[in-house]
């Protein structure tokens, strides 16, 4: 046993003592304190100092964020304690009740278990209170010499234990976590030392603060320390109260001045004065923002109409909406840089790849508006299949004259409000998306695209189709009025660009006021510079890979682009390319985690990454474990000649299309029988090129009455897909004179073109888009009308040379190509 000293009865303890570690709390002399414990060692700690005489070591921990401590994370200095009560939790944690006793200090800490090996832990939240598994510290304590050898103390002790007991009653007033009684009982306490820990144990400072305050040698050094800290925590206290104060009162001073603003507008209103200061805030501000006489002379009407409304009423809602949005919308701001002819040619090469033609008239544009300052010519229309980049076409445009792009998209519209714009006759009206978009434009110059032109629809909300005449029309578009502003706004500095897949979604009236400008789509050279220039790397840096440990083979991103894509654009093929990227992407990451768990080995000779398993290198031979199989491999339209079977060329809105028609001659009585999900058009000319044959029938050499005993039956492959338009006249009357001749059609041929009932080939049109579709089946021979042979003239070289063109007028100069005829059947 041995004897610690203390203001009262000296205490008797063990040598040996469970030691209970504290997080983020410091137990002091004279001090009750309730602790929750919850630690396996704390628990032991607990039962095994209840089941003895009921003392503990009290000490904190260093680190708070430590769960199970170690000597060296706890203090030297730490409090006897005596349990005064224990009571078990609901959830298996106790709730003691703590009496500091005195200070003591720790010698050496050493770990025992109370509990016989193999004994089940005390998890019972009514069970009585006794050893569990955990271990738990021991200590050997010595007393630590006392702060103070009387009671009393000195005078100068007193003095300054008065000192601090009116800067505690000062400080209990400003931290309201302080109970203001606790002051009271303090001072009718005579005791400086046990004074000195109850003012320490109720001060709310960190635990270092109070470990400090415990570990004092002496009861001056102690007293020192807690005037110091009180002095700190009471100008800290006066600042969060002036500014807590200061929040109050301008709070305060927010609620006044909205009662006298509305004390003086109901005085203005029985004076019939109208004057107020945030109405006359927005005349101000209408008249320094620069709109037009009509305009500015609208928003001050509006503002002398506001100045009469409520606050609170609707109406005065939509009447300053109405304001802001005037006040927002560009007048006189203009984009900085001039137009340069050379520079945006160097943009647009730099942003796209091919597209001659394409740049060239763009360039046209750009050089009318370096010249003029305005162009008040049609609009851009950029037309062709998705993935060609005529969104980005329009971003290089904008970048290439230095203005800002605004993009609308009209995919999907039905109201013409989105237009025009909501009128205000009720609280969300809003204006239209052209209003919107030069908001958010900033300048009254910007380059606009409407996207997806051609996908806009009507109903009985209205046709936003024909709201756009306004919008677009050169005549029209400088006094262009939205229902919401009700105002004229001038549009004719903005660059409209359009973009649609097909012609043949946008209105007849629409389509003239636009210059169309078309993208048919790329050739295979073109795919393979744009993946290599812009797809590849694209793709890698995305996906966190370094371009210059990876290799694409060309043969490799030809095959990609012949076996796994099939399309006019590049939109999927950038798809099969990142998913490509991917692959490699976690074959580096796993190459990566299995060089970590094998280690680095030095001596081991490096293996070559050119037939490694795992390389980055793409290769042709890789690609079915990349991408799996291709699914267009073994193309289905061969170039062998067959019978009843022509290959017609059709433009689709994802471009231009190789079809196979085919024609079955069977026993019947005359019926026409068409399949393949056909629409009006498509069976107009299969009925058209049946009267042709059977008027030209003799002269084919074919049975007059054919029609009595056989049926023909017309089918178009893909039935799941619709199919409709005029090009394929020539296709179905060439597969019927096949079937019904059996002269095969020469499988290297395609054709397009519109027939009538005595044999006359029409225009028709996307050439270009077949063309292409032409060239990426590798046929070699074509058949259009002779009036579409000017559209040949201007297709791109490539696909120009490598065609045999073939104009016609006539059905029988289309078999006279397309038919091969024996030697014995032609004398």
């Amino acid at each position: 046993m041995k004897s610690f000293p203390r203001d009262g009865d000296p205490i008797e303890a063990p040598s040996r003592l469970p030691v209970l570690p504290l997080r983020d709390a410091v137990l002091f002399p004279y001090v009750v304190t309730p602790v929750v414990v919850g630690r396996p060692a704390s628990l032991a700690a607990v039962e095994a100092a209840a089941a003895g005489d009921g003392l503990l070591f009290v000490v904190a921990q260093k680190d708070t964020a430590v769960d199970d401590p170690a000597p060296a994370d706890l203090h030297r200095v730490g409090v006897l304690a005596r349990i005064q009560q224990a009571a078990r939790l609901q959830n298996g944690a106790v709730r003691v009740l703590l009496e500091g006793a005195a200070r003591a200090r720790v010698t050496r800490y050493e770990t025992r278990s109370t509990a016989p090996k193999g004994a089940p832990p005390n998890a019972s939240p009514n069970a009585p209170l006794r050893a569990t598994l955990a271990p738990f510290p021991l200590v050997e304590p010595q007393p630590d010499e006392p702060p103070a050898t009387t009671a009393a103390g000195t005078p100068e002790l007193q003095a300054a234990m008065r000192r601090i007991l009116d800067r505690f009653e000062d400080y209990a007033a400003l931290q309201r976590r302080v109970p203001v009684e606790i002051v009271t009982l303090l001072r009718d306490v005579t005791s400086v030392e046990r004074q000195a820990f109850g003012v320490a144990a109720h001060l709310a400072v960190r635990h270092e603060q109070r470990q400090r305050l415990l570990e004092a040698p002496a009861l001056p050094d102690m007293l020192a320390r807690l005037d110091e800290l009180l002095g700190g925590e009471l100008e800290l206290l006066g600042l969060e109260r002036q500014i807590e104060e200061r929040v109050r009162g301008a709070v305060f001073q927010n609620q006044r001045e909205f009662y006298l603003h509305e004390q003086l507008k109901a005085i203005h209103q029985e004076l019939g004065h109208d004057e107020s200061d945030d109405t006359a805030a927005l005349e101000a501000q209408v008249r320094d923002r620069g709109m037009p006489p009509s305009v500015e002379s609208r928003a001050l009407r509006e503002v002398r109409r506001l100045r009469k409304m409520s606050p609170v009423s609707p109406e005065a809602t939509v009447s300053r909406t109405f304001l802001d949005w005037l006040l927002g919308l560009p007048w006189r701001e203009r984009s900085a840089a001039p137009p340069d002819v050379a520079g945006a040619r160097a943009v647009l090469d730099e942003d796209h790849h091919g597209l001659e033609e394409v740049k060239d008239r763009i360039l046209d544009h750009i050089a009318v508006l370096a010249l003029v300052g305005e162009l008040r010519g049609p609009v851009l229309c950029l037309v062709g299949p998705p993935g060609v980049g005529k969104t980005s076409l329009a971003r290089s445009i904008a970048r290439a004259l230095g203005r800002k792009f605004v993009r609308v998209s009209l995919g999907g519209v039905r109201d013409e409000a989105e237009i025009r714009g909501h009128r205000r006759t009720y609280v969300g009206a809003m204006p239209g998306r052209i209003v919107q978009a030069m908001r958010r434009a900033e300048v009254v110059d910007p380059v606009l695209l409407l996207d997806e032109i051609d996908k806009t629809g009507s109903d009985w909300r209205g046709d936003p189709a024909a709201a756009l005449l306004e919008v677009l029309d050169p005549e029209q578009h400088h006094a262009f009025s939205d229902h919401f502003l009700e105002v004229d706004y001038d549009l004719s500095r903005v660059l409209f660009v359009t973009t649609a897949n097909s012609l043949a979604g946008i209105p007849e009236p629409l389509r003239d006021r636009m210059e169309l400008i078309r993208i048919p789509g790329y050739l295979e050279p073109e795919k393979l510079a744009i993946a290599r220039r812009f797809l590849v790397p694209r793709a890698l840096s995305a996906c966190g890979l370094d371009a210059d440990r990876v290799t694409w083979d060309d043969e490799a991103l030809l095959r990609v682009i012949r076996e796994w894509t099939r399309e006019a654009g590049v939109r999927d093929l950038e798809r099969r390319i990142h998913r490509v990227a991917r692959k490699l992407a976690r074959r580096q990451a796993e190459r990566g985690a299995e060089s970590v768990e094998r280690g680095d080995d030095e001596s081991e000779p490096p293996r070559s990454t050119l037939h490694a398993p795992r390389s980055l290198d793409v290769r042709a031979e890789d690609l079915p474990d990349l991408l799996g199989p291709p699914p267009h491999e073994g193309d289905e339209l061969t170039s062998d000649d067959k019978i009843g079977v022509a290959n017609g060329l059709a433009y689709t809105p994802a471009g231009g299309e190789l079809l196979e028609v085919e024609v079955s001659v069977v026993p019947g009585r005359g019926r026409l029988q068409l399949t393949g999900a056909l629409g009006d058009v498509m069976k107009e000319s299969a009925s058209a090129a049946l009267s042709y044959v059977r008027a030209r029938a003799a002269a084919l050499g074919i049975d007059p009455d054919f029609h009595r005993a056989r049926d023909i039956h017309v089918h178009i492959p893909a039935g799941a897909t619709p199919k409709d338009g005029p090009s394929a006249g020539i296709t179905i009357a060439t597969a019927m004179v096949s079937a019904l001749t059996g002269n095969p059609v020469r499988g290297d041929v395609a054709m397009t073109g519109e027939i009538t009932l005595r044999g006359r080939v029409l225009a028709v049109g996307g050439v270009k888009e077949k063309a292409v579709a032409a060239h990426r089946h590798r046929v070699h021979t074509v058949i259009l009308p002779k009036r579409n042979a000017r559209d040949a003239a201007e297709l791109p070289a490539d696909v120009r040379e490598a065609i045999a063109w073939h104009p016609v007028s006539s059905m029988d100069e289309v078999l006279t190509v397309a038919l091969r005829v024996p030697a014995e059947a032609s004398r």
